[in-house]
């Protein structure tokens, strides 16, 4: 992909790839401006009816305008395969900075208040994001927070399913009703915003094993 133009977007390098998908820094021809691409992997958009959720859950993200989250310009397609084009910032991930060790105690406070305040605005709007965890914080190079990914994971756990039916998603961050299967509403996004903490001040998560089972069953009866 690199080198090549997607729409008015001319791709110059990757910047990361996960289950979500994979993101790439482009060229904003028309603007001049530098933007983050994101590729969503195709099943979560090869369904029309996920399809459809995906614009209308990107929609609903694009409506949000806060420092704390992450700007949505567009979405589209190339090749049949859904992209979202968002802002591109400098800096790292929250889970890159908490594996060089816990943070101190005035800046993880910092970074869980930039995120609250981010949360407080989508959830004034009815926006859950439901997969609060380190990798989707950006930390900007100076120290202003983003969250990643409105959205998209509600897509995903309406769409992908795991060969042995497990719970979707990042367990280990996961509030009780997600973890049970019931459904989640802003205060799912709070317990998770408390893991997150916890992680940023100890270096570890609060709820840990070895084996996804048991981590649900620690959050949901310890």
């Amino acid at each position: 992909m690199i080198g090549r133009t997607v729409s008015h977007y001319e791709i110059t390098r990757v910047l990361g790839a996960g289950g979500m998908g994979v993101v790439y820094e482009a060229i904003d021809t028309r603007l001049d401006r530098t933007i983050a691409l994101k590729f969503l992997p195709p099943e979560l958009t090869r369904d029309p009816l996920a399809k459809a959720r995906f614009v209308h859950e990107a929609k609903a993200a694009a409506a949000l305008t806060h420092p704390n989250i992450c700007t949505i310009h567009e979405t589209d397609e190339f090749e049949g395969q859904s992209f979202i084009a968002m802002e591109c910032c400098e800096g790292e991930t929250l889970k890159e900075r908490i594996a060089r060790g816990p943070l101190e105690l005035d800046e993880a406070i910092d970074f869980a208040r930039q995120i609250a305040l981010g949360l407080a605005k989508a959830h004034e709007g009815e926006i859950v994001h439901r997969d609060i965890k380190p990798a989707n914080i950006f930390i900007t190079t100076d120290g202003l927070v983003k969250i990643l990914d409105f959205g998209l994971a509600k897509l995903t756990r309406q769409t992908l399913l795991t060969k042995t039916g497990a719970t979707l998603g990042t367990v280990g961050y996961m509030s009780p009703e997600q973890a049970g299967g019931d459904a989640a509403d802003h205060r799912a996004d709070l317990w998770s915003l408390g893991v997150v903490l916890y992680e940023m001040v100890t270096g570890r998560r609060p709820f840990q094993a070895d084996h996804e089972q048991a981590v649900i069953y620690a959050i949901l009866n310890r």
